[in-house]
């Protein structure tokens, strides 16, 4: 399905533990917005290819579930911290596939899994189309310290948003948007080091187990990559559900 990709030359940062992790990822990447072969000849379908993951071994599949940071604080999250299952998103606000997903899919998610105490969704800021992805990234974490997230994502992410840049004065207009209290407070915190390094924290992070294309996401540690259909996440959440219940069985 439709992602955006980068060709960014920044370092990969890839550790010899989640090397495999990383290949992974970059083969669902590529087979999720790979066009599907030709019908008959003419036919022109333009369907895309299902996702299909490249063989894991069991310490890779560790590597990426242990990703999941389930920090009961974090402001960049929703859902309960021991949910049973963590749906990590690789996004950028300039993404229009990303902003298809949050309008989409994502409030569906939240409405059916996140309520009933199933699903986690951690935000990893993945800012890949310059210096007004970054700011836009720095901004959402600034409202997200005035408990304000989830309200910037959503109006930045609105119909129409990504049109109207994100330069700074628009930033302010999406924090006032979101009921951010303190505009002063997050005028500041946008640009202080913490937002910086909080940045720097998810971007080396995808970077590490090869994220390329936005949105990217990691499942309990199995990849999904680009704005796949609900049907998709809906299937791979209740696998994901039957086998951490088998797990807690187990032990």
């Amino acid at each position: 399905m439709p992602s955006s990709r980068t060709t960014s030359t920044k370092p990969l940062l890839i550790s010899a533990g989640v090397a495999l992790a990383a290949i992974t990822l970059g083969v669902v990447s590529w087979q999720a917005t790979k066009p599907a072969e030709s019908g008959p000849a003419g036919s022109g379908s333009g369907a895309v290819a299902a996702p299909r993951t490249a063989p894991r071994t069991d310490a890779a599949a560790a590597e990426l579930k242990a990703l999941a940071r389930r920090e009961s604080g974090d402001k960049l999250a929703v859902g309960r911290a021991d949910a049973p299952v963590v749906l990590i998103e690789y996004s950028d606000f300039k993404c229009g596939y990303c902003g298809k997903f949050a309008r989409d899919t994502e409030p569906e998610l939240v409405k059916k899994y996140v309520a009933d105490g199933t699903l986690r969704i951690e935000w990893r800021n993945f800012p890949i189309f310059g210096a007004e992805s970054e700011a836009a990234a720095k901004a959402a974490w600034a409202a997200g310290q005035q408990d304000r997230f989830d309200a910037f994502h959503a109006a930045a992410y609105a119909e129409g948003s990504k049109e109207k840049g994100f330069a700074g004065p628009r930033l302010v207009e999406l924090a006032r948007e979101a009921g951010v209290p303190d505009l002063q407070r997050f005028e500041a915190d946008m640009a202080g080091e913490q937002a910086a390094a909080a940045l720097k924290k998810d971007q080396e992070e995808g970077y590490r187990i090869g994220v390329t294309s936005t949105p990217s996401f990691l499942l309990d540690g199995r990849p999904i990559a680009g704005a796949q259909p609900l049907a998709t996440f809906t299937a791979a959440i209740a696998a994901a559900k039957a086998e951490a219940e088998t797990g807690a069985a187990k032990q």
